[in-house]
């Protein structure tokens, strides 16, 4: 069976995420591939007692739910291609390098890059600084500035 190549967008509740979205968004449609929407909540968030962990996790998916929603809400362009939506727990490289795995169909790594000044961000500082044998995809940047007619003009 013959399979549509997805992008894969990593989000949060960033600007940077949202310009990524509209960015993935537009280059799906102008190429005729999906979107694959992953949201990591960090296992550093649960580690208390048992029955507060527990509370903690289900507002932690609530909040990712939350968070979804509203980036959805924003990049309309995203929601016509109807985008599968991954929620994982763990450490967000390491559930990304485990999606890519079990997904043969994603193709490229789309992530936003900051641009306050603080560095393009953990997630995309942690995967430059791999080595290339390690990361079996590649990784577009986009970087957090863009306008929606760069967008366009870009797609």
């Amino acid at each position: 069976m013959d399979c549509k190549r997805k992008f894969l967008v990593v989000i949060d509740d960033t600007d940077e995420c949202r310009i990524a979205l509209k960015y993935a968004a537009s280059r799906a449609i102008a190429t005729g591939a999906l979107i694959t929407i992953l949201h990591v909540i960090d296992n550093a968030d649960f580690q208390h007692w048992l029955g507060v962990e527990a509370i903690m996790r289900d507002e932690a998916y609530a909040n990712a739910e939350q968070v979804i929603k509203a980036i959805l809400d924003d990049v309309e362009s995203a929601v016509e291609l109807m985008p599968e939506i991954v929620v994982k727990q763990g450490d967000k490289r390491e559930e990304i390098l485990d999606l890519i795995k079990q997904d043969e169909a994603i193709a490229i790594l789309m992530l936003g890059s900051a641009v306050d000044g603080s560095g393009p961000g953990p997630l995309v500082a942690s995967l430059a600084n791999q080595s290339a044998e390690v990361f079996p995809i590649p990784v577009t940047l986009i970087p957090g500035n863009l306008s929606d007619k760069d967008i366009s003009a870009l797609s």
